[in-house]
């Protein structure tokens, strides 16, 4: 009966080594506690940041259960990329359930921790929201996405044809992915290159530009929607899954829940492309690289998308952008348009729009910006 029990634990060891996570604590997933994490953390004080870099998140309870929970959802995670599908819904995401939240017991309202596993990727994610973030943060874009960590040294300008929508999508395949997103956290998001992942486009805002990770990014806004000015707040976690040491996750778990109870929900985000194969050890694929510009009814604006400037058409020079110190002005009649389906008359990082016409911009379901910042103006 020993000799039984010893080997099932040694078959259930070698099994488990085949699969990693990023657990809910910043820890990579793993039987043995004693493994080290690097970490980073920012707070609202340098009083709380130091102390909270000292120490990783407990949730006082045993990290077994989630461990086995993220093991199943890693599982189906794999077999999807695999088969270069979108998942059940057919928009790169999926909901799971209700939260399983741990590790915010040392986190107040308005703070935040970003971490990463000992292989130095992106682990998880945590915040404690408030409206006033989401409100201040409304409008415009607050900073500059960070290259996470392991960002692949090519990404190419592809061709996704959606089956969900029918529609085709040209830009570039990947996109610096937030794990707790801009219009939730603002400036704060920022922070760290622990914040972000490397996300396909379709991870990142899913087939009809409300999945993938917005889907759960305007799960969160609508519970602002629906409770304007409250003092409620969401405890909102993101853990990017591995498969082993693949530098690229193969998903994401993120958990809502707000403080009155009311949003409890687990949502799954599939890191995958339909039609085009990924090595989630390197960022290389099997994707063609397009270089030729798409029908604007036909195609989704990509993040970032450089402007292609042709002195000798007429027509080109005359859309062309222009300087004005460290703005990016644009053409009488053109607009950048950014990931968040706002758009602007002058930007100080050009790269990180898409540069169109307005007709076009407003035709695709972009709107004027009603404020700017330090980075764009309407």
């Amino acid at each position: 009966m020993k000799k039984k029990l010893f080997l099932g634990m040694i078959s259930l060891l070698v099994t488990g080594g085949l699969l990693s996570a990023c657990d809910n604590s910043g820890h990579q997933s793993s039987h043995n506690n004693s493994s080290k994490t690097a970490m980073t953390s920012q707070q609202t004080t340098h009083h709380r940041a130091a102390a909270s870099s000292k120490r990783a998140p407990s949730s006082g309870k045993s990290t077994k259960p989630v461990s086995h929970h993220h093991r199943g959802i890693l599982k189906k995670l794999i077999y999807y990329t695999n088969h270069e599908a979108a998942g059940p819904t057919g928009n790169y995401y999926w909901v799971a359930g209700k939260a399983h939240l741990t590790g915010f017991s040392h986190l107040k309202a308005g703070e935040y921790h970003f971490a990463a596993d000992r292989q130095g990727r992106s682990a998880t994610a945590r915040a404690v929201l408030t409206y006033h973030e989401y409100a201040s943060s409304r409008g415009s874009r607050q900073g500059d996405p960070l290259a996470p960590p392991a960002w692949p040294d090519n990404n190419p300008r592809v061709a996704i044809t959606y089956h969900l929508t029918g529609r085709t999508y040209h830009g570039y395949l990947y996109n610096r992915s937030h794990s707790i997103g801009d219009s939730l956290l603002g400036s704060k998001s920022y922070t760290s290159q622990y914040n972000f992942t490397t996300g396909t486009r379709p991870q990142n805002v899913g087939a009809d530009q409300d999945g993938g990770m917005r889907y759960a990014e305007e799960t969160a806004e609508d519970y602002w929607e629906d409770h304007p000015d409250t003092h409620q707040t969401i405890s909102y976690e993101t853990t990017p899954l591995y498969k082993g040491s693949e530098t690229i996750p193969r998903g994401s778990i993120v958990n809502l829940k707000s403080s009155d109870g009311t949003l409890n929900t687990e949502v799954v985000v599939i890191n995958s492309v339909e039609g085009i194969r990924i090595n989630y050890r390197t960022g290389s694929s099997n994707a063609k690289p397009i270089r030729t510009t798409p029908h604007p009814q036909r195609s989704y604006s990509s993040h970032p998308v450089h402007v292609t400037k042709t002195p000798s058409s007429t027509t080109q020079r005359t859309k062309s952008t222009t300087k004005d110190g460290k703005w990016t002005v644009a053409a009488a009649g053109m607009v950048f348009v950014s990931d968040s389906h706002k758009y602007y008359s002058r930007v100080t990082n050009p790269g990180n729009y898409q540069y169109m016409s307005q007709t076009q911009a407003s035709a695709s379901g972009a709107t004027r910006a009603i404020r700017g910042n330090q980075y764009a103006q309407p």
